[in-house]
Parts: structure tokens; C-alpha cells; sequence
């Protein structure tokens, strides 16, 4: 979605990874807090269950104390407001501004880099790759004003898609509404895409929770060969197609080895199933020392997207112009991540791969 759909500007030459300077700490400090409460946008990460976990005990342990009718006004107030995340959200500017999240953009840093500008008067579909463990950089892009989305691409409005499993958890289905999240589900991205007057850019992480598998540093390897359903629904819709890439957002988390075939990706990929996450093990520093830790490295994340890729609108496309337009997406993507990767330090022999 609308991310990054970058456009514009090049981007400057990334910079070497910062060594933590005086108030590196603090970084840490804020870091750890957002790790803890605020990415939605990581389906792999444990964070997010600690998240949820807190909310729903939080939630009925509040039945049992004399604060019981906070959870009986808010149950209520959950009924009524049910179908909210099906309908483009609720996002509260007043979060999305706020200056924790530059923070979070300055521990790596996170650039969002413009290639094109963008017609408000149109919807656009951003495929956001590759997932990585944090999925940082669609977070900060789509889901905050860290890196300056709506100065970048002004009258376009950002949608990042996630699992609707955290939309049914009370206190931080809002959490999540306020950044303008929305459930990863054909009726919540058709309500966004059918909306006439345009301006909505729909992002989607096309590899889902199965590429958090592979993120490693050096990792170029992107779940997209058979994931055609995006590319169906911008058919559907008439919405322009955005190729995305984020350089370094593999290189935040070393992850115990998990070949496919081993027994520890088999756990993996069956859990994955039954749950609808995964739970990749991955481990980088701590917060005063860096040689171990769940902290993600201090290393830079640079969000590039293609031109938008023209879609002609089709109620009912054939397999054959699914295809056909899969493999346009693909091309491009691949053109945008040779473009791109000299200025991240990538060695011109690595390429993307596809599976």
C-alpha cells in the first residue's frame, strides 16, 4: 500500500550503519517500548502476542475488580463498533504524529525514498517486500508520519493490511485502528479500493508471515512466485500496481538456522498453518551490549518503489491476465531492485530470488 510508493526524488547513497553514539540508550529505551506495544504490523513477532495478551487480560481481569463497568461501557462499545475495520479503519493523527515513532525511525534509520509522484485522484495496491522479522519499514512508512508519507505523496491516504486474528482483541483492535491498519481480507481492501474519489494507497505484505522464515541478513528471497491474489484484486479494481522494496529490513534479526526439510521448519511451517503466524527464532542485541538480545541491529532501511504499473479494470480477469500482469509486477520489481541495490552496498552477483 501506499507506502512507498516513492516517487519523485532519488534516493542519497545509504549511509554505514551508525555506531550507538551518547544517546544511544535512550534510542534503546524508546525501542524497547515500541517493540513491546507498538508494531501491528509484525505478525511474526512475539511482541505482538505479549501485546494482545496484556489487552485481554486486562480486559476481564477488570470484571473482577470495581472498575468492572469500564469492560462492560467498552464490550458495548465493541458491538457497536465491530464492522470498523472492515470500513477503512479509524486512524487518530495525534498517534500517527507522534514523536515516539520518530524515535523508532532514527534507531535504524528508516528512509522512504520517492521515484514518482503519486494521482491522488486514483487507488493504488503496493506490494511491500520482503517481510523480514520486523516488518519496520512498512510500519513506519504506512502506519506513522515518522518518515513523512503524507508530505511525500500529499492527498494520498496509506492502508497497510495485517491479520484480522489482532482486530479481535479488545483495547488493541483501537491501537491498531488509530495507525490506519486494516484487516488483510477481501471485503476490507475491496471497501478501500472502491472508493471513487481516489487517493488510497492499499499495502499489502505480499510474503506474509511464511517469508519471515527466511529473513536473515543477506537474505533476497521473496515468497511471490504463486501470490496472485493481489494482482487480481488491483485487476478488479482498476488500482495501479506499486512494486516495493525495502533494502535492509533482513538485516535487523540473525535467525537460528531453519533449512527447508529440517525438523525445526517443519514445526515452523505447521504452526504457521494452525495459527496463521509464524515464529521464526531470531535473536540480535541487547540493550547495553551487543552481542546477544531480542533489539533489533541499528542498521538502515531504505523503502524504494517502482512507477506504478497501469491496470486496466476487469471485473472478472482471466488466469491468463492474472498471470500475465504477475509477471509484469515481477519484472519491475526486479528492475527496481537493480537500480537500487549498489546505493544499499549489495554485490552486484546478488539478485532477487523467487519461490
Amino acid at each position: 500500500q501506499g507506502s512507498h510508493p516513492h516517487a519523485g526524488s532519488s534516493a542519497a547513497r545509504p549511509a554505514q550503519p551508525r555506531t550507538p553514539s551518547k544517546p544511544h540508550w535512550c534510542c534503546s529505551r524508546q525501542f524497547f517500548h515500541l517493540l513491546t506495544l507498538a508494531n501491528p504490523g509484525l505478525p511474526s513477532d512475539s511482541p505482538i502476542f505479549i501485546s494482545a495478551q496484556c489487552c485481554i487480560v486486562l480486559f476481564i481481569g477488570l470484571f473482577f475488580t470495581r472498575f468492572w463497568l469500564v469492560s462492560v461501557l467498552y464490550g458495548t462499545w465493541w458491538l457497536l463498533d465491530w464492522d470498523t475495520p472492515r470500513k477503512g479503519g479509524r486512524r487518530i493523527h495525534c498517534i500517527r504524529n507522534s514523536i515516539v515513532w520518530r524515535y523508532m525511525k532514527d534507531y535504524f534509520p528508516v528512509t522512504l525514498v520517492k521515484t514518482a509522484d503519486l494521482d491522488p485522484s486514483k487507488n493504488y495496491v503496493l506490494g511491500f517486500h520482503p517481510h523480514g522479522v520486523l516488518v519496520a519499514g512498512a510500519f513506519l512508512n504506512f502506519c506513522t508520519e515518522a518518515t513523512g508519507f503524507s508530505k511525500l505523496f500529499p492527498g494520498m491516504t496509506p492502508h497497510l493490511m495485517m491479520l484480522n486474528l489482532w482486530f479481535r482483541v479488545p483495547f488493541f483492535r483501537d491501537y491498531l485502528l488509530s495507525g490506519g491498519l486494516v484487516p488483510s481480507d477481501k471485503d476490507s481492501a475491496s471497501y478501500v479500493l472502491r472508493r471513487q474519489k481516489g487517493g488510497n494507497v492499499l499495502a499489502i505484505v505480499v510474503g506474509g508471515a511464511q517469508e519471515a522464515l527466511d529473513a536473515r541478513p543477506g537474505a533476497f528471497t521473496l515468497l511471490l512466485k504463486n501470490r496472485k491474489g493481489f494482482v487480481r484484486l488491483a485487476i478488479k479494481h482498476g488500482a495501479l500496481l506499486i512494486p516495493t522494496f525495502s533494502f535492509g529490513e533482513n538485516e535487523l534479526f540473525d535467525q537460528v538456522d531453519n533449512p527447508r526439510g529440517s525438523w525445526l521448519r517443519c514445526t515452523q511451517h505447521r504452526l504457521q498453518q494452525i495459527m496463521g503466524i509464524s515464529l521464526p527464532l531470531f535473536h540480535a542485541r541487547g540493550m547495553f551490549q551487543y552481542s546477544f538480545g531480542l533489539l533489533p541491529y541499528r542498521r538502515p532501511i531504505y523503502t524504494v518503489g517502482e512507477f506504478p504499473i497501469k491496470v486496466e479494470k476487469k471485473h472478472n480477469p482471466s488466469q491468463e491476465e492474472v498471470d500475465r500482469l504477475h509477471q509484469t509486477y515481477i519484472e519491475e520489481l526486479c528492475k527496481l531492485f537493480e537500480e537500487h541495490k549498489s546505493k544499499c552496498n549489495i554485490p552486484e552477483d546478488r539478485h532477487l530470488e523467487f519461490i
